[in-house]
């Protein structure tokens, strides 16, 4: 339930004197030159007190919040700030830029699939010379300024340049690329008042969007075909439309892997940045991707500081990527429908593949296909111990550090973690649960998982995962060895 912003209301009451009736002069009352009783005085002070104190919590509620231990979550004014006023935008105001914006982009998701979103309309953006325009990470469209969240408070929307940066918000193309840089969502209404409005089903036909043998690659000439057709600078698709690429089509190896070439050469996955509050978190959370011998009498204090290239691979990290909660039922629905992986975590070259059981579906499975599906999806502790051991014999590589990517129980997660080290000797076991991050960071932790399994060396991930899939995807676009994307 969102939590509404805080509205003030003002009762003033007015105190009249009484008209007097006795044949006596009467004695003036107190501030008789302002016509008003005691009682009239003391309900305008109480109401100027009220009004003083109404203003003085919608100043520092949050540092109230803080004092009563109800932490509000954070709006990143200033990151939204930085939006508003990227350096471009002074050019782009007296020129002629054409822009697109997918204004009916995924929300009320998680991260994962809200990012399969906003790739692929950042492609067709880039595809069509126009500038992509971006928007906040929405969980709730609703206006809210926070969302409910199994009991606990979210904000409702995050400005995306809390979780990305890089051309995806603006950052400069990649040297010789000179389509235009991207733009807020803000800045594209002030420059397009009255944009051409398409509809996603002018072009997304239902045999385009239902059929197996249509391939992703189709669709999206279709769509660059489209738009280039539009002589308008100004494009914006309906917000009420469907999204272009819907979800199911990102889990169809065979229709969304025709579109792998256009990823792969495109700055949206090879310039993908994130954002410095991600880079920040890992920084000061480095020990437990990578540790560092203590050098010198100072020992590691100032680790958070060593030069590093971001982008290279950690040395000797294996990532895995367990999901638990909800993700139980959801494992269980994906076998009574005998779902396959997503599609990114399907290239033919991987190791680790799925056979798509043929005997299930529509609501219905054996008892065999679903022990099958749970263990590839959810798998016990003793599952991924022996997975783990597995990818670890296999791996070209050295691996020495663990770290576990998960929103499991921390009880749980100290009892995989005991059993990880006992089953083999690692330098480091870590997990998400061990990340020291500040109050900004908390709600976007996830893009700091994602951050650091696209470093590592070996990945471990879920098929089913978007988070997953999205990791794969950049580190198939920066040149990792498939060897090195495995799965449970």
């Amino acid at each position: 339930m969102a939590v509404p912003s805080f509205k003030r209301k003002h009762r003033l009451s007015d105190g009249h004197a009484l008209p007097l009736t006795s044949s006596r002069t009467p004695s003036p009352p107190p501030m008789s030159s302002y016509g008003l009783t005691r009682r009239g005085l003391r309900l305008i002070v109480l109401a100027i007190l009220t009004a003083a104190s109404v203003l003085a919590y919608l100043r520092w509620h949050d540092v109230w919040q803080r004092f009563l231990g109800h932490r509000l979550p954070p709006l990143y004014e200033k990151v939204r700030q930085n939006e508003q006023r990227l350096p471009h935008y002074n050019e782009y105001q007296h020129k002629t830029v054409k822009y697109f914006f997918a204004a009916n982009h995924a929300h009320s998701s998680g991260w994962g699939n809200v990012m399969q979103d906003f790739v692929m309309m950042g492609l067709l953006a880039h595809a069509t010379n126009r500038s992509f325009v971006f928007d906040d990470y929405i969980w709730n469209p609703d206006g809210s300024r926070f969302s409910d969240y199994n009991g606990k408070l979210i904000p409702s929307r995050i400005p995306l340049s809390a979780l990305l940066s890089g051309p995806m918000v603006g950052s400069p193309m990649p040297a010789g690329d000179y389509t235009p840089r991207s733009v807020s969502k803000e800045f594209f209404h002030k420059a397009c008042p009255n944009p051409t409005v398409l509809q996603v089903s002018d072009v997304n036909t239902d045999e385009m969007r239902f059929n197996d043998d249509v391939p992703a690659s189709y669709v999206f000439e279709k769509w660059v075909e489209k738009i280039n057709s539009v002589d308008d600078p100004c494009l914006m698709l309906d917000p009420s439309s469907n999204q272009i690429f819907e979800i199911w089509i990102f889990g169809n190896k065979n229709r969304m892997l025709t579109i792998w070439p256009y990823v792969a050469n495109s700055p949206v996955a090879t310039h993908w940045g994130w954002s410095p509050f991600i880079h920040d978190a890992y920084k000061k959370n480095r020990h437990l991707f990578q540790p560092t011998p203590p050098t010198g009498i100072f020992g590691g204090f100032f680790d958070s500081n060593i030069d590093e290239d971001m982008t290279a691979p950690i040395p000797g990290l294996l990532a895995l990527h367990v999901r638990r909660g909800d993700f139980k039922d959801h494992c269980v629905h994906l076998a009574k429908w005998s779902a396959d992986w997503n599609a990114f975590n399907s290239f033919p070259e991987f190791h680790d593949k799925f056979d798509r059981p043929t005997d299930g579906g529509w609501g219905e499975t054996s008892d065999k296909n679903m022990d099958h599906y749970i263990q590839r999806c959810y798998p016990s502790i003793e599952q991924i111990v022996e997975k783990v051991r597995q990818v670890r014999m296999e791996a070209t590589e050295h691996l020495r550090y663990l770290y576990i990517m998960t929103n499991g129980p921390v009880p749980w997660v100290e009892e995989l973690k005991a059993a990880l080290a006992q089953d083999m000797i690692w330098e480091q076991v870590g997990s998400s649960r061990d990340l020291k991050v500040t109050w900004e960071q908390k709600f976007i932790a996830q893009a700091l998982d994602m951050y650091v399994a696209q470093r590592a060396q070996v990945l471990i991930g879920n098929g089913w995962s978007s988070l997953t899939s999205n990791v794969v995807m950049l580190r198939m676009a920066r040149g990792f060895h498939p060897d090195t994307n495995r799965f449970w």
